[in-house]
């Protein structure tokens, strides 16, 4: 029961509250003002009230930084006062009790005051009071800034500091930035900021450190100015040294080439300023100096079959050096050697092939050659190119002419000779007998003739 009872006591208390922040009599919009020097800024003030159903009093008062508390205007429904040192400079506005100030200055900033005391005429009861505070400040826009880097000239990486000030010819409350190539500068150990970002310090400086810098300066009452850009050069390195080549083949550190091809090797390094460079040779266990300059240019035919290489670059200014070496090796590639491999091999093939061709082409020539078995074709009789095949049970006097017996050493089989056959007959000596016998009787019954 003591629990329950809290609770609606707590419940009662917010509903209390709630109800009483939402009778306000009086709103006041804002509760802060940036106001511009020389510009008039309204404390506005709205009340939530029939003017006509209440009596007004009220005093609008002002604390300045230092702590002396001023009162401006003291008024009710019917009349004003206001302050004789200020009466030019401040506008009470009846009936909504809201205050105009002319001409802001520095002196114009601090806090204002409103105290209001209602009384309705309808209503008996305490009167009620309402107090408002309001805060004013006062600002100069901000001009454009003025960025200064000392020392002006280009600095060494690891040995300089550069200090930064960037500096405005007019405004207050002025809030500065730093950046470099457009991207502001973030927390670093080596950042060193004045209380209001002024002055930025970078010790020591490095490598990254170079590029564009600016200043950007603004206030409450004006959007950022950005200074001029201001270049930083920084020297340093040589790094990351690296020796390339177009030709030949690369396996980490050596570099395999073919006999008699000139190969031209380039040295880099990350550097300002630029470095020296210089190539060595390192055969024979001794170092000699081959030439100066980026690039080198080597003839393999001069080399033995391997031989190490060093390229040394140095920075004048940073005085530090670097160095990349090498191992230069004259062999055939293996892409090379595989095609010089298999030209051998290729060549045999197509001598190969180009002997068994021939052999096919003689062995045919002698066995068939179609020239022979056409003439032999057309040396026959016509009649016997186109006779029919008989079977010899025809009539007898179909049988009269002139026949020719052509006889040939072996047995045959067929009236038309193979290819072979033809060719056999002609390397050996053609021997044949034609008789030709002209049949005069013929006949009277064929079937006479056939029984005998």
């Amino acid at each position: 029961m003591e629990a329950r009872g809290r609770t609606a006591l707590y419940v009662c208390s917010v509903l209390f509250t709630l109800t009483d922040v939402s009778s306000e009599y009086i709103h006041v919009p804002s509760s802060i003002h940036h106001g511009i020097e020389g510009k008039s800024v309204l404390l506005s003030v709205e009340t939530r009230f029939p003017l006509d159903d209440v009596e007004i009093q009220g005093t609008w008062s002002h604390t300045r930084p230092s702590g002396i508390r001023i009162t401006l205007v003291t008024f009710t429904k019917e009349t004003t006062i206001t302050d004789m040192m200020y009466r030019n400079h401040l506008l009470f506005r009846e009936p909504n009790v809201s205050l105009l100030i002319r001409k802001l200055n520095q002196d114009d900033e601090g806090d204002y005051h409103l105290n209001l005391n209602i009384a309705f005429h309808n209503k008996t009861g305490p009167v009620i009071k309402e107090e408002r505070t309001v805060h004013v400040t006062v600002d100069v826009p901000v001009s454009t800034p003025v960025i200064e880097k000392s020392p002006s000239y280009a600095v060494v990486e690891d040995k300089a500091n550069v200090t930064w000030t960037c500096s405005v010819e007019r405004g207050t409350r002025v809030v500065f930035q730093w950046l470099q190539d457009n991207v502001t500068l973030g927390l670093s150990d080596r950042y060193h900021f004045s209380q209001d970002n002024a002055t930025l310090l970078i010790s020591p400086v490095r490598k990254e450190d170079k590029g564009t810098y600016h200043c950007l300066a603004s206030n409450a009452v004006s959007q950022g100015q950005h200074s001029r850009a201001v270049e930083l050069n920084v020297y340093y390195g040589p790094y990351n040294l690296e020796v390339n080549s177009g030709q030949g083949l690369r396996t980490g550190e050596v570099f395999t080439i073919n006999p008699g091809e000139l190969v031209f090797f380039d040295c880099q390094a990350d550097s300002n300023p630029p470095n020296s460079y210089v190539w060595m040779s390192k055969s024979r266990n001794a170092t000699q100096v081959i030439t100066e300059g980026p690039r080198l240019e080597v003839r393999s035919y001069r080399l033995a079959q391997a031989e190490e290489y060093l390229c040394r670059a140095f920075n004048n200014v940073t005085q530090k050096q670097n160095e990349a070496q090498f191992t230069l090796v004259v062999a055939s590639t293996r892409a090379e050697k595989q095609t010089q491999d298999a030209s051998p091999l290729a060549a045999i093939t197509v001598c190969s092939l180009f002997v068994i061709g021939c052999m096919l082409l003689f062995f045919l020539r002698r066995t068939c050659h179609p020239k022979r078995v056409l003439m032999s074709i057309y040396n026959r009789p016509l009649s016997e190119q186109k006779r029919p095949h008989r079977s010899g049970h025809e009539d007898a006097t179909e049988d009269f002419g002139i026949y020719e017996f052509v006889s040939i050493p072996g047995k045959m089989e067929s009236a038309q000779a193979s290819c072979r056959s033809l060719a056999r007959l002609e390397s050996v000596q053609d021997i044949h007998t034609t008789i030709y016998d002209v049949i005069r009787h013929v006949p009277e019954t064929p079937s006479h003739s056939l029984l005998k």
